[in-house]
């Protein structure tokens, strides 16, 4: 069993020398990225009657993970910056419970709940990127299918892992510097990414569409026992390099190209290209053919703590339907 992560790494600040410096230049800006948006509808993002209690660590009584943000549906052009103003922002049900730079799913969780693979996979990245995302956890599931599982305060898995479904990976937090800034308004939560083909997909279905979940829009917790196989990419280093070489920012352009196995390359530009596409020029795939949508993932935490997902307090299951 882990302890209970710590104040540090709860926010992500160890070792806490770099973590300061990387919170002053999230701060001052990326070099040749322009800087995040912010306006009067940001405050959209403060959700106190999720916020307070996920902070004081209540659980919720119906046993419902409770949606923080959506996918947003009408992403910024890729030249842009990112924004946390909710002007065009769309979610799969037609509202805007989410933001216009909001490219993943947000899981309102108290620290130190156990983050679980959505689906088998092998982990090819593990960082703590506190202006992107802060510590997070990267799976290629093979046939297209990538996740990321971001503001950990532990990863209890390495590079190289191969892991099965609903096994935990690692512990919920608040690592990022949006927390350190606006604790405690901004609620701690998993903010899980998909991605298919390299391109960041929301994995709940709109009408018409296959939804990445087992479970159409009303995802659970994996409940079984079973294994199953697992076949990992075979990426492409051709492809990958010349993603790399779209990347304007040489020292960002020349620690890609360090990497030495081709799938944590692989996975870096995946990563790098979604948080700082301003950066990048060009985006050529990386990977060899194109996959269909297919329900695939379950929701990333154990059975043990929660039995589905809530909006606003009413189970995802009643509002599917809405979504087709």
């Amino acid at each position: 069993m882990s302890s209970r992560p710590d104040l540090l790494d709860t926010f992500g600040l160890r070792p806490l020398g770099p973590a300061l410096s990387a919170i002053r230049r999230a701060v001052i800006g990326t070099p040749g990225a322009p800087k995040t948006k912010f306006g009067l509808s940001s405050a959209r993002i403060f959700k106190p009657s999720i916020g307070l209690p996920t902070w004081l660590g209540v659980r919720p009584r119906d046993r419902r993970v409770p949606i923080y943000n959506f996918f947003n549906r009408v992403p910024a052009p890729k030249s842009e910056a990112y924004s946390v103003r909710v002007t065009f922002a769309r979610d799969f049900l037609g509202g805007r419970f989410t933001y216009d730079g909001h490219l993943g799913t947000d899981f309102a969780v108290a620290v130190g709940t156990n983050v679980a693979a959505s689906a088998p996979g092998l982990v090819l990245r593990v960082a703590n990127d506190l202006d992107r995302g802060g510590l997070k956890v990267c799976i290629d599931h093979g046939a297209g299918l990538f996740t990321t599982s971001n503001h950990l305060s532990r990863a209890l898995v390495r590079p190289g892992d191969v892991v099965r479904r609903g096994q935990p990976v690692g512990l919920s937090g608040a690592s990022g510097v949006e927390f350190v800034m606006m604790f405690p308004w901004v609620a701690p939560h998993l903010h899980f990414n998909v991605w298919l083909d390299g391109a960041a997909i929301d994995p709940f279905a709109g009408p018409g569409e296959a939804s990445i979940w087992r479970r159409r829009n009303d995802p659970r917790p994996f409940a079984g026992e079973a294994l199953e196989p697992f076949t990992a990419t075979t990426w492409d280093p051709a492809r990958v390099d010349e993603a790399i070489a779209h990347c304007r920012e040489p020292s960002l352009r020349a620690s890609m190209a360090a990497i030495a196995e081709v799938g944590r390359r692989a996975a870096e530009v995946i990563v790098q290209r979604n948080y700082r596409a301003v950066l990048f020029d060009a985006f050529p795939p990386i990977y060899a053919g194109s996959h269909a949508r297919a329900p695939r993932l379950d929701l990333p935490f154990l059975a043990y703590d929660f039995d589905g997902a809530s909006l606003r307090g009413r189970p995802l299951a009643e509002l599917a339907a809405r979504a087709g």
